[in-house]
């Protein structure tokens, strides 16, 4: 299966390598999995419908779409496509009838205009119906009209014929249901995209490690999950993580600000196979427009984008979220508005854990009051686990992870580890291997202190140490060097000096032979 697997991954990539030269990175990004998820839902609608029609002994490719009984069918089609898949694709509008009639005997045919019309069909499918917002202006960042595909609309024509072509030609084996491996190539090339993405990675990915030990944290002594929340979920990569983790998770909870990012969200949950019924992601500001304020939930998990700028309003004090801390994260860095927003929408038997920059540990003012809320007064912080450097896209800081829970089972300590010596240089990006993570992962689970990498730290270290959470406080990786031998270094330096005399005497005599002055 892994082999299958990474096959569908290169040939995907390569069919993505044919935008890399017209386009920026961000733009084929959006194009190519814009073009993978339309083929996905194309087949899906394509498998049901033939299942629908089998026992009529019929296929959904043969209906006369302009006949009588062809529209019969087709009615009775969509009624429960849109009630099972959420959505609605007529047999003309499928993605190899597209690919087949704009390269229809070997040659380039023109089908932009219709093309844009499927795919605005797709999200007017659903108009009225409880799928709606799900499919709601899925595909506006697919402009087959952009100058970015090419000079004339001829040559926009033949790359979008091309790609669709070589879309077509590849299985994407949606009748194995057990495995997920269109999906996971779609995480990968979300992945990739991100690797070259620089700064705005970030925005919309986090890398598979570190989404790993959130997800492994927070579903800790558990095998279902009745809902899991990312307030910054960016690809939605976090969210599926956690998914992975357990064997059920009753619903899919997030908000996104970027509007591309948000329906690329909303493409990687549906290419997972979570049903539209599951999930609910919404686009806006989470801090200044929570979409889901009223909710609690089991597991929260986020990558906020690092000391962003917020408003800091100071109508904020009389928002629950904020107004029991005292004081507001400082407007210049919106770390700990995100850590309460989360802390908020935790539920009492809930985890929650939170990547932030480190200076969260330990900066002073506003954050290290609401540090000593957190800690003393609220009594929620669980762990604070320090990452490598230089281990996200597009910067090179080092982070940690918080771990919070309203109901601590270990009231009197937190756990501090030092995880961030342990990784694997690749190329320029440092890198969490399986056995990293699995050190940080169970060095949590067992709470264990061990020397060098981790510590239970009882609160009243905490508080002497006036809630500062920087981790050498409390973790001592200090190194002792070995002792230098005196008599030894100074046997060196007499050495180190005969040689310099002798080099002296030759640097002289060449002198001397050019009538020159020596230097010394």
């Amino acid at each position: 299966m892994n082999a299958e697997k990474q096959q569908l991954e290169q040939q995907l990539w390569n069919i993505a390598n044919t935008l890399r030269g017209k386009m920026g990175a961000d733009d084929f990004r959006d194009y190519i999995l814009g073009f993978i998820f339309y083929k996905y839902l194309s087949n899906k609608m394509h498998a049901y419908a033939n299942a629908i029609l089998k026992p009529d002994g019929k296929t959904y490719k043969e209906l006369d779409e302009n006949s009588a009984e062809g529209q019969k069918y087709l009615d009775a089609v969509r009624g429960m496509s849109l009630d099972t898949l959420g959505y609605f694709l007529k047999p003309s509008e499928l993605f190899s009838e597209m690919a087949r009639r704009g390269n229809a005997e070997g040659k380039s045919k023109f089908i932009l205009d219709d093309l844009t019309k499927v795919l605005n069909n797709i999200a007017q499918s659903t108009m009225g119906t409880e799928s709606e917002e799900d499919f709601d202006h899925l595909f506006e960042d697919l402009d087959l009209t952009s100058s970015k595909l090419g000079k004339g609309e001829n040559a926009k024509n033949d790359l979008i014929v091309k790609v669709l072509s070589h879309l077509d030609a590849i299985d994407f084996k949606l009748e194995d249901t057990e495995a997920d491996v269109l999906g996971d190539a779609y995480e990968y090339l979300i992945g990739q995209f991100a690797s070259g993405a620089g700064k705005k990675a970030g925005e919309f990915y986090t890398p598979q490690q570190v989404s790993m030990i959130l997800a492994k944290i927070v579903s800790t002594g558990k095998t279902k999950l009745k809902s899991v929340y990312d307030p910054t979920c960016g690809s939605g990569s976090l969210l599926l993580r956690v998914s992975k983790e357990v064997e059920d998770v009753g619903g899919f909870y997030g908000q996104e600000s970027n509007p591309t990012t948000f329906n690329l969200c909303r493409m990687n949950m549906i290419m997972h196979n979570v049903h539209y019924r599951k999930f609910d992601i919404r686009n806006d500001d989470t801090l200044e427009h929570p979409q889901h304020i009223d909710m609690k939930f089991e597991a929260v998990v986020a990558n906020p984008p690092f000391s962003a700028n917020w408003s800091a309003n100071p109508l904020f004090m009389s928002d629950d979220r904020f107004g029991s801390f005292g004081k507001l994260a400082p407007s210049s860095k919106a770390d700990f508005a995100f850590l309460l927003h989360m802390l908020h929408s935790l539920s009492d038997d809930g985890t929650m854990t939170c990547v932030l920059p480190h200076g969260v540990l330990f900066r002073g003012g506003a954050e290290g009051h609401i540090r000593q809320v957190l800690i003393e007064d609220r009594n929620v912080l669980d762990a604070v686990i320090g990452l490598p450097a230089n281990v996200f896209y597009g910067t090179s800081i080092p982070t940690c992870i918080l771990v919070l829970k309203n109901n601590r089972e270990h009231r009197d300590n937190i756990l501090f580890i030092d995880a961030s010596q342990h990784f694997e240089k690749v190329k320029t990006q440092n890198y969490l291997r399986p056995e990293h993570i699995e050190k940080i992962v169970s060095t949590y689970r067992e709470r264990k202190t061990e020397d060098k990498y981790s510590y239970v730290a009882q609160i009243v270290d905490v508080r002497e140490n006036d809630f500062n959470l920087n981790i050498p406080r409390y973790v001592d990786t200090f190194e002792e060097e070995e002792p230098v031998q005196l008599d030894a270094v100074a046997g060196e330096l007499k050495d180190l000096e005969v040689e310099m005399q002798e080099t002296d005497k030759v640097i002289a005599d060449y002198c001397k032979q050019l009538g020159i002055e020596a230097p010394f």
